[in-house]
């Protein structure tokens, strides 16, 4: 196994961590879009601001989420036998 190969457990940390980048994204979206004053002003640049917030964050959440379930699916199913 050479250094710069990703072990399980490094990409299962990876993934979890842009799933709470995304979730955390979403939620600024939100924020942003509902709470702030300063963004509501902006007008239809602040709706793009918000609206991009919310589409990088489930880009980065929705799709690591349903690789993370295969990889740990896989490893039970490999735990199993």
């Amino acid at each position: 196994m050479s250094g710069s190969q990703v072990t399980d457990q490094k990409l299962i940390l990876i993934l979890k961590t842009c799933i709470s980048i995304g979730l955390c994204l979403i939620i600024l979206g939100i924020y942003l879009h509902n709470f702030n004053a300063t963004v509501h002003a902006m007008g239809v640049q602040g709706i793009v601001i918000s609206a991009m917030c919310v589409a990088f964050g489930m880009v980065l959440s929705l799709p690591t989420k349903m690789y993370l379930t295969f990889i740990l699916v896989k490893r039970e199913a490999d735990n199993n036998q």
